[in-house]
């Protein structure tokens, strides 16, 4: 399946990170997987993706700065960003935005509500 979108999904908590995993390839994503920021941009700058869905408090290097290094060094063919935080989400949103992110989601979640911001972000226009 050629069309299949590519999700990067970060987190450093196993149970979450295997959640979003089954969850996400059951909706027809083809899914990769970081546990700590330092994988994340590893995998982010080796690979065509077209979204990471991304912690914001990891191991290494935190989601705001594997988000803004991935949309400076790759620009224009940077995959979108969503960030996941446990944090109030007005206060990060801001910050989220400046790293480069499109989007903000709110720890815990809705897998629906997730599902239907994944493809709101993937349907905008670049």
């Amino acid at each position: 399946m050629a069309d299949r979108k590519r999700i990067l999904v970060a987190d450093d908590d196993p149970d979450l990170l295997d959640l979003l995993k089954m969850d996400l390839g059951m909706q027809g994503y083809e899914i990769l997987e970081a546990a700590n920021g330092k994988d994340a941009l590893q995998i982010a700058m080796a690979e065509k993706l077209d979204l990471i869905l991304l912690d914001v408090m990891m191991p290494y290097i935190d989601g705001y700065h594997v988000a803004y290094e991935v949309t400076n060094k790759l620009g224009a063919k940077a995959p979108r960003i969503m960030l996941m935080t446990s944090r109030d989400t007005t206060r990060e949103k801001g910050v989220a935005l400046m790293s480069g992110a499109e989007e903000v989601v709110q720890k815990p979640f809705e897998m629906a509500a997730l599902h239907e911001r994944i493809s709101e972000v993937l349907a905008k226009p670049k």
